[in-house]
């Protein structure tokens, strides 16, 4: 019996492996790229080489050689600070918003929220031409203000958090409750401790999604030295020609921050998500 699971398992461990090559042969081939010389560039792509020959540095040589054309440092303060900023108000916001949701009684509580959660039907793209004329209207265009206000909050962050927040048993807010603790001192002290994973899950989820993100900063900035990692890259790409060695050279650079964030807190957001949806009330 224990042979034929150690069996199954296996044949079932096989395609689950070719789905992860799948995903992970993009990268594997943006990191052979970025190690090609330009003429082996070319030639490599009918071949499909995938190893580079000879090995050479010349395209991050390129890339962090010319500051003055390509302002990569300035890019990546950019999207290490907006990044940043946006994950800490994300945090905080619908951490409050999700304790309201979740733990207070108040007229109209599960409509709004029902209503919250129907916005993550609208796409993202159908918000950015208003939010465009907004930020025009309030005078904070090219700034980072326009970078960071308009992905302050987010409903799928007030949504994952009040799933986890109810999961957390209510004796414990009433043990709180009784030692003196109000409502902001209950969502310190016990709900924020207890759900560690789900913040990490969210705040992860938030830098990620905020490091790689194209049409915001694309549309809310318009001087170089406001732009972010994924829009100066473009710069690499002419109207008649693709830089391909230095773009690539350029992503994989900005790939290594995302990387190390979500292997440093892979255990967390596996928990996260696997306790979110305890909660049906």
């Amino acid at each position: 019996m224990n042979r034929w699971l150690q069996r199954s398992q296996i044949w079932l461990h096989i395609p689950m492996m070719l789905v992860a090559v799948l995903f992970i042969a993009p990268l594997l081939w943006m990191i052979s790229t970025s190690l090609k010389a330009p003429d082996d560039i070319i030639s490599g792509l009918g071949t499909m080489q995938w190893i580079p020959k000879p090995i050479t540095t010349e395209n991050f040589r390129n890339v962090l050689g010319k500051i003055e054309e390509f302002p990569i440092w300035r890019w990546t303060f950019n999207s290490v600070f907006v990044s940043l900023a946006v994950t800490f108000l994300v945090l905080t916001v619908d951490a409050l918003a999700a304790f309201a949701y979740s733990r207070l009684r108040w007229a109209g509580r599960d409509r709004i929220f029902g209503m919250l959660v129907a916005t993550m039907l609208v796409p993202g793209q159908v918000l950015l031409i208003p939010l465009y004329l907004l930020i025009r209207k309030l005078g904070i265009f090219d700034t980072y203000a326009a970078l960071i206000l308009p992905a302050s909050a987010s409903a799928f962050g007030v949504f994952l958090l009040r799933q986890f927040f109810l999961t957390i048993p209510m004796e414990l807010e009433e043990a709180a409750r009784l030692d003196g603790c109000g409502p902001l001192g209950i969502l310190r002290h016990v709900i924020l401790p207890l759900s560690k994973p789900a913040l990490a899950t969210l705040g992860i989820f938030t830098f990620m999604g905020t490091w790689n993100a194209f049409e915001g900063p694309l549309l809310f900035t318009d001087s170089a030295a406001m732009r972010t990692l994924p829009v100066g890259i473009t710069i690499f790409q002419g109207r008649y020609n693709i830089e391909y060695g230095p773009m690539m050279a350029a992503a994989a650079l900005a790939a290594i921050p995302v990387t190390i964030a979500f292997l440093l807190f892979q255990r967390h957001i596996i928990k996260g998500i696997s306790l979110t949806g305890l909660a049906g009330r």
